[in-house]
């Protein structure tokens, strides 16, 4: 369940790693100001420079060792604080049994003590989970963004290197339809980031 919720985190903060709007007004802007946007023609046609390039945001996360490293560093921060949570879970059933096995037998005032304390522990359970879920987000933040800011000098590199004007995100969950496989430069992206210490 972790894990699947680590999955999920991650590709939600890949998504919102998403600058493809930003790269549409670049080159919306770059449109308007030098008469469009250059790319490969398809073979036959004039032999236009390309000036766009595309990169699989999920893919340098899980093949680049600095990604592999982050998500190992977010698993196991989360799953830290899984065992905090599987302990008190454990606690709060034990409590919860107690009540209910020895209910019959409690007096009523009895009873309600007990029944306020299972209600105060769950409250206090109830908002570790929050501060817990807040703290792991906090976590997935500071990695991901040092991750991001280490994917995009070496995107601008190679997109400076190679005279791209724009470098959009494709994959689940991006605006990118379509691209044509010589764009892609997600591989020398993750070749360039395993160099690199």
């Amino acid at each position: 369940m972790m894990e699947k919720e680590t999955d999920r985190m991650i590709r939600s903060a890949s998504r919102t790693w998403s600058l493809s709007i930003v790269a549409i007004l670049v080159c919306l802007g770059s449109m308007l100001a030098n008469g469009g946007c250059a790319t490969t023609a398809p073979s036959g046609a004039s032999n236009a420079p390309t000036s766009i390039g595309v990169v699989n945001p999920q893919r340098i996360l899980s093949e680049t060792t600095v990604g592999q490293h982050v998500t190992e560093q977010l698993n196991s921060f989360m799953k830290d604080r899984q065992m905090l949570l599987e302990l008190e879970q454990r606690e709060l059933r034990k409590l919860e049994d107690e009540l209910v096995s020895q209910g019959t037998v409690l007096s009523p005032e009895a009873r309600k003590r007990r029944e306020d304390k299972f209600r105060r522990r769950m409250i206090a359970y109830q908002q570790k989970v929050a501060d817990l879920n807040r703290e792991v987000q906090e976590k997935q933040k500071e990695l991901l963004d040092e991750f991001r800011a280490h994917v995009k000098r070496v995107v601008a590199s190679l997109a400076q290197t190679r005279g791209l004007l724009v470098v959009l995100e494709y994959g689940p969950g991006t605006s990118t339809l379509y691209h044509q496989p010589q764009l892609d430069l997600t591989e020398q992206v993750i070749q360039a980031m395993n160099q690199t210490p």
